[in-house]
């Protein structure tokens, strides 16, 4: 008779996802946080084990492992995968795999899940929110001020550019950088992408396709939207700084590692003017040695484009695909 699993009650009547009587409850570890409610779904269906791999009791947990739960900090790497001869499934609460060395889990047949689509609306949100305090000065009264000062706040509060006077440049025209140019586009802004990929007209949302170097060269706000693949490490170099526009906005909520931090910093030094608005970093958490700490016109936000609750529980539920998989 099918069954959950040891002490978990009588099944749901037409649950697909169920072991059979006398194979033993599957193990999951979960490394990272995840909400609450995907959480206790998958605990009513396997032997799931709150464990972090700086932890004394992982190495045990992992050689008995059917499955591993990860997010952003926790890298699957060949020495990992060695300690987990069971292993059937990697499942990232999240979108990139940068973390996870894929051709490693594919040569010992171990499936890796993501969530692509779960924080795409957050992330958009997130971009134009960096983008709005780049333009748009704004202040909160906390208490009642005379008219003369009243007028003087509203002067040095003048915004000296609408985003509709821009032309966003985008880097990268995945799932992400379409859904900014969408947006961008109904916000009256000028939109020009790069990408290594012929993007059909029909997918483009009004943006036009230009070379990098004209990306640079017309780009008031640089928004960086490329994935995590090896050779991305360092692309935002020295030479694709240098050809920015003064003051340009750049904007990167994609990989810390995608951008070369000391050619920024010095660019920004360098150009007053400009704004930088950067989410990921490399490492990440950074200690006091970055080089774009103190720096005026450099802003730092400790990866939060998609610290929503929607967009974490999206994530999270990428727990049903970990259990159809470790199901069959």
């Amino acid at each position: 008779m099918p069954r959950r699993g040891p002490a978990r009650g009588a099944p749901h009547a037409g649950d697909p996802f169920r072991y059979t009587s006398g194979v033993s409850t599957p193990l999951v570890i979960q490394t990272e946080h995840l909400d609450e409610e995907p959480a206790a779904w998958l605990r009513e269906r396997c032997r799931l084990e709150v464990c972090d791999p700086s932890d004394a009791a992982f190495p045990a947990l992992l050689a008995q492992a059917d499955g591993l739960l990860i997010r952003t900090y926790t890298r699957v790497t060949p020495a990992l995968l060695d300690m987990a001869p069971k292993l059937k499934v990697v499942a990232r609460a999240g979108v990139g795999l940068d973390n996870v060395d894929l051709p490693a889990c594919k040569a010992r047949g171990v499936r890796v899940l993501s969530t692509p689509d779960a924080n795409t609306s957050a992330v958009v949100e997130y971009v134009f929110a960096l983008l709005l305090d780049a333009t748009r000065p704004r202040l909160f009264l906390a208490e009642a001020i005379d008219g003369p000062r009243w007028k003087e706040v509203r002067q040095e509060l003048r915004a000296r550019r609408q985003l509709r006077e821009l032309t966003l440049g985008i880097l990268g025209f995945g799932r992400i950088g379409t859904s900014v140019a969408r947006v961008a586009r109904e916000l009256g802004m000028t939109v020009i992408f790069h990408d290594v990929r012929a993007i059909p007209l029909g997918e483009r949302h009004g943006a036009e396709s230009v070379s990098l170097e004209d990306l640079c060269a017309r780009a008031d706000a640089f928004t960086i939207h490329i994935d995590g693949r090896p050779e991305n490490r360092g692309f935002v170099n020295a030479d694709i700084i240098g050809r920015l526009k003064s003051d340009v906005i750049v904007v990167n909520t994609s990989r810390g590692f995608v951008m070369n931090d000391i050619a920024l910093a010095d660019f920004m030094i360098a150009h007053p003017a400009a704004v930088a608005l950067l989410d990921v970093h490399e490492p990440e958490p950074f200690d006091a040695t970055h080089p774009l700490l103190e720096i005026a016109n450099v802003h730092l936000s400790p990866h939060i484009a998609s610290a929503t609750d929607l967009a974490q529980k999206n994530m999270s539920w990428v727990v049903r695909d970990l259990w159809a998989a470790l199901s069959g």
